[in-house]
């Protein structure tokens, strides 16, 4: 039965808090849970002059960052404009619906009037750290590789083409037993291991001045072998999912 939304909802008038629209497993409360910014104040408050304007609250400045990064926002003016609009947002940086949200420039401009050339975040890095430590959040056995393309000294137009084995995928195995799992219970037949171990080939350029380097494409006029210059380190890793 073909059915339609009665659109007129919109204007629909309702007595709600902002805190009733944040979900309450959603990441941003378990981030407000787990750390208490008020530490903020106290590393600030040399930073700023006993006369002039109230200044924008630093631990909004600070929590802005957090959501630019946490959620993955490629800018501050982007990160602004999801906060007029997202009541979870609105809601971590403690705005009510009609509180007007700074421009993105207020950030920079605060950045350089009182947090440039001051270890602040590095503080503030190392008391959010230490309260994930204190609560057992932290890993140390997760390691991120880091790597970057360095132009190799060979002439790209000197190559030869070979016809190499594609890469088995590492969850190769483990993808074949829960397939043929699901397959044993709705009473089929597991596929037999050929099924999966069907070699697959690629056409590759190999450079004849330096094999070890790879043909790397960026872009149409990046086109050049080139070499992985890795960068190991270790890092830790906050699991606010577990809270």
């Amino acid at each position: 039965m073909l059915s339609k939304h009665n659109s007129n909802q919109r204007d629909q008038l309702e007595i709600i808090t902002l805190d009733q629209l944040v979900p309450a497993n959603y990441l941003i409360r378990k981030m407000e849970a787990s750390v208490d910014f008020t530490f903020i104040y106290d590393l600030v408050i040399d930073m700023y002059s006993e006369v002039g304007r109230p200044s924008i609250d630093p631990v909004i400045l600070v929590k802005l960052t957090f959501i630019q990064y946490t959620f993955g926002i490629r800018s501050m003016r982007k990160t602004i404009e999801e906060v007029e609009t997202n009541m979870a947002y609105r809601w971590f940086l403690g705005y009510g619906f009609h509180d007007k949200v700074p421009h993105f420039s207020t950030f920079g401009k605060n950045y350089e009037r009182h947090f440039k050339d001051t270890d602040l975040f590095e503080q503030i890095f190392y008391r959010i750290l230490m309260t994930a430590a204190e609560r057992k959040l932290i890993s140390a056995k997760h390691i991120f590789v880091d790597s970057t393309h360095v132009k190799a000294n060979a002439n790209k137009r000197k190559f030869e083409k070979k016809i190499v084995r594609k890469e088995t995928r590492a969850y190769q195995g483990r993808l074949q037993d829960e397939i043929n799992q699901d397959r044993e219970n709705h009473g089929k037949k597991p596929f037999p291991p050929d099924k999966f171990d069907k070699e697959e080939t690629k056409v590759i350029k190999e450079s004849t001045t330096d094999p070890e380097s790879g043909y790397y494409v960026k872009d149409e006029r990046t086109k050049q072998f080139a070499i992985h210059s890795m960068r190991p380190q270790t890092a830790t890793v906050l699991y606010w999912e577990r809270l």
